[in-house]
């Protein structure tokens, strides 16, 4: 259930920062950067900053 809600917000949060760099600044590229970065980062160290945070609050 965690790996599902994880990979639900990450593509959630591309797809609305990719809606928001088109329709209001490409300045929200930056943040798409940051999404892509923090999962490449979570393949090599299985580590996930929302993955930490989906556990204090309970997803299983």
């Amino acid at each position: 259930m965690m790996e599902r809600t994880l990979r639900g917000i990450a593509g959630t949060f591309l797809l609305i920062s990719l809606l928001l760099a088109h329709y209001v600044s490409p300045n929200w590229l930056w943040f798409t950067a940051f999404i892509g970065l923090n999962l490449l980062q979570s393949a090599f160290t299985n580590w996930c900053p929302m993955m930490w945070i989906l556990n204090k609050l309970g997803v299983r």
